[in-house]
């Protein structure tokens, strides 16, 4: 879960995806031609309308069994104490979840920003439930505000991921995906289609393009995609073949005024317009859109190394750690005594890595080669195959039996948990440097260096040691610049699955 992301569009940005709605049961292809104004996909309404019954039920369960369970030894006082309150809670909670646009198509099915507006409209809920049961000096709230509303959190959040577990596998099967008309240069348009087609759970599907000339780099075509039109007729094949979204990629022929016109061609079609802005790798919460002298202008905030978010993240990073290491403590010392009988050494393995602000620290694993291994590294050097400036074998001749198990499941990092308890690392963060690796960094990657290095991270779950130098650099980089409590909460949960699969772990 916590891959869902915006992506990059084109050469010049990053695009967000409006006010789009994720789904179920879908039809497939493009609308026949001279449908005008048809809606094309009735899983969009479908998908909202199942996660507002999923949350809706969700609530009504957990407020049902904790009234049920505590208000049976008070019948007696069940209307009083129990059955308004019960009744109160569900109706704050689903009110918070609507007024908190929780529901909005533009965030459903697809990156943290879901979960983030779930997360604040119950933290509101909680809040003003506090705030009435103090009003009413009510002494059987607490149960609803550190019971009630915590559980409904877990269910909530459980149930919409299975519900995007299950969008998400009919999209990679080519269901579920809104069609879209890109129109830009053909060198941005190109980028769009290879990266709609390698991300499929984003939901969008290039079907037609239109460019400067009208033609692509393949004569009509464009990346096997038909080039139907120019630029300046991107509108009228909208209205006659219906398509949803309307992608404008960096292009010289983008003219303010223009952009203004397709938009007010597009109206009254259900058509939405998104327009990549020129900007690498910014995304999410760092960008708004305010009116400045009647001007609408593009805003980017400053990331935030600092303030109150920070201290919860640290605060988060030393008690999931604490708790992590008891909940790993028996397993923890099964694998450090196999490591010892398996091949001579010690059973950690210490190393000197680079941190936030280029400080270094000694990271703690579990050993997974043979003692020495490090000298051997250099006869090795010319069968490297790792990407840029890392060096990675799949078949390293000095990783042991146990060292081979342990790296595939990400076993071997859990002693790196002392590192986050000790505040050199943090639970979710860029991959750590060596120190002969940062030496090589140019000022952009450096970035890397203004953050605590983390136990997982978007590298970790997006393909480890398979992935390009340039794609690791660049998750690594979007999360410095586009960092949440949010983000690092997806991440969290999606490293459980990366953990399992063990892809890209050698």
């Amino acid at each position: 879960m916590l891959g869902e992301h915006v992506e990059p569009l084109g050469t010049g940005g990053s695009v967000r995806q409006g006010e789009l709605v994720g789904p179920f049961p879908s039809t497939r292809g493009r609308p026949a031609k001279g449908a005008i104004n048809r809606p094309v996909n009735d899983w969009e309404q479908r998908y909202r309308r199942a996660v507002i019954a999923s949350d809706t039920l969700a609530t009504a369960l957990v407020v049902a069994a904790i009234g049920n369970f505590f208000g049976a030894r008070d019948a007696a006082n069940w209307h009083e104490k129990w059955g308004i309150l019960a009744f109160g809670t569900e109706l704050l909670v689903l009110g918070a979840l609507a007024v908190g646009r929780s529901w909005a198509p533009a965030v459903l099915g697809q990156g943290a920003e879901e979960f983030r507006r779930l997360g604040r409209a119950l933290f509101t809920a909680t809040v003003v439930l506090a705030l009435g049961g103090i009003a009413l000096t009510s002494r059987n709230i607490k149960l609803w505000i550190f019971v009630a509303i915590p559980a409904i959190a877990l269910v909530t959040m459980t149930a919409r991921y299975l519900l995007r577990l299950g969008l998400h596998k009919q999209r990679n099967e080519g269901r579920c995906l809104r069609p879209v008309l890109a129109a830009g240069s053909p060198a941005t348009v190109c980028d769009l289609i290879t990266r709609t087609r390698k991300f499929p759970h984003l939901g969008w599907r290039v079907d037609a393009v239109c460019t400067t000339d009208g033609h692509g780099l393949d004569g009509d075509q464009l990346d096997g995609v038909p080039v139907v039109g120019r630029l300046t007729d991107v509108a009228g094949h909208v209205h006659r073949d219906g398509y949803r979204v309307v992608a404008v990629t960096p292009d010289p022929h983008w003219s303010p005024e223009r952009l203004q016109r397709l938009a007010w061609n597009l109206e009254g079609s259900d058509a939405e317009m998104v327009v990549a802005p020129v900007l690498m790798e910014v995304a999410g919460p760092r960008l708004h859109v305010d009116a400045v002298l009647g001007i609408p202008l593009l805003r980017v905030s400053m990331p935030a190394f600092t303030g109150a978010r920070r201290v919860i993240k640290a605060v988060v990073d030393r008690m999931g750690a604490a708790i992590l290491l008891m909940l790993f403590a028996p397993l923890m010392v099964l694998v450090g005594l196999l490591v010892l009988v398996d091949s001579r050494g010690g059973a950690f393995y210490r190393q000197r890595r680079v941190g936030k602000d280029c400080r270094e620290f000694t990271i703690l694993k579990f050993r997974t080669m043979v003692a020495g291994a490090d000298r051997a590294r250099a006869a090795l050097a010319d069968r490297n195959e790792g990407a840029g400036l890392l060096f990675k074998l799949r078949r390293d001749p000095r990783v042991t039996r146990v060292g081979a198990v342990l790296r595939r499941y990400s076993i071997d990092e859990l002693p790196q948990l002392f590192n986050v308890l000790t505040g050199s690392m943090s639970l979710v963060g860029p991959r750590p440097p060596l120190p002969e690796e940062s030496a090589a960094y140019g000022p952009d990657i450096r970035r890397r260096l203004l953050v605590k290095p983390g136990l997982t991270g978007l590298w970790q779950i997006s393909g480890r040691s398979d992935l390009p130098w340039e794609e690791a650099v660049r998750l690594d980089l979007r999360y410095v610049e586009d960092w949440s409590l949010a983000l690092d909460a997806v991440i969290l949960w999606k490293t459980l699955r990366a953990v399992l699969h063990g892809k890209g772990a050698y």
